[in-house]
């Protein structure tokens, strides 16, 4: 490949890339283009691949002086400790990787999947039935409901939507990642009901994985959109194909990490009692030990 011909690949990865962070955190161009300041036509260029020259120069300067082009433009001085981390991850083997990550964070390579307690969270897009079915199997297990949402707001004493304004989306998943840390600690069991966008947090969305069985409920993206109108949380009304559009984007680009939970229960085309019956028969069979404590608790009381 000529220079040029690299460049323009260069160019088109940082689209991508763009493009799937956008998507992920479930922003629409417009909604973008109002935190950040910049046009739409702008990020609009810049997912296609055609973005401002002035990156490919700086890649340039990197290039020629034998550096990595994020070392150039990292936030913060980075120490040549962390250089050299990067570097032999790089290389390493996912056992090595799962260690490494186990000693950063602070836990144990074994508490992957169940966590080491009783705790289930529920993964999804708006409208999979997290909390209504959250709240549903808690009271057939007798086990406690969470919301994060809720439990986020409980905390700080303000609405997601004011610490958004107030600290923008920064400062509400350092919230998030600070409340989930906080209930991996919950006494007895317990269901939690997570936002739709927790996948694209990676700390935060590997804490969930190694503290809680993770399952992913799975529908269509038709009836993802409908469920969320019949909630009268959609201020559009009709077709729209652009808005089924958009949820079906943000659905493909969040499946491969929905997809690393525990177990997936399709919630598509069937009544509520159904989900419920296939979430409870889901968790029971992968964790038999708690459900057996808590059926025999609730036959003493």
């Amino acid at each position: 490949m000529s220079g040029v011909e690299l460049e323009t690949a260069f160019l088109s990865e940082l689209g991508r890339r763009v493009r799937e962070a956008r998507t992920m955190r479930g922003l629409s161009r417009k909604l973008l283009s109002q935190t950040s300041g910049l046009s739409e036509r702008y990020i609009a260029q810049l997912e296609s691949g055609q973005g401002n020259v002035s990156i490919i120069l700086l890649r340039r300067v990197a290039n020629a002086m034998g550096v990595r082009l994020d070392d150039m433009i990292a936030g913060e001085d980075s120490s040549s400790e962390w250089r050299l981390i990067r570097d032999l991850l790089r290389d390493a083997s996912p056992e090595q990787v799962a260690l490494a990550k186990s000693v950063l964070s602070g836990t144990s390579p074994q508490q992957s999947g169940q966590g080491g307690g009783i705790r289930v969270a529920l993964i999804g897009l708006r409208g999979a039935g997290k909390s209504t079915l959250g709240r549903l199997v808690a009271e057939r297990l007798g086990w406690t409901f969470i919301e994060l949402n809720a439990e986020i707001e409980r905390e700080n004493a303000l609405s997601v939507r004011e610490i958004y304004a107030i600290y923008g989306q920064e400062g509400y998943r350092r919230l998030e990642q600070r409340a989930l840390r906080r209930l991996t600690a919950h006494p007895g069991p317990l269901i939690l009901a997570t936002s739709g966008s927790i996948v694209a947090e990676p700390l935060t969305y590997d804490l969930l994985l190694q503290s809680f069985l993770t399952i992913w409920l799975q529908a269509r993206p038709e009836e993802h959109m409908q469920r969320v109108r019949d909630q009268g949380q959609l201020e559009t009304k009709g077709d729209h194909p652009a808005a089924l559009d958009e949820l079906r984007a943000v659905l493909i680009s969040r499946e491969p990490h929905y997809a690393r939970a525990a177990a997936t229960v399709d919630t598509s085309d069937v009544p509520v009692a159904t989900m419920l019956d296939r979430l409870t028969s889901e968790i029971e069979a992968r964790i038999p030990a708690a459900t057996e404590v808590t059926a025999k608790d609730r036959r003493r009381a």
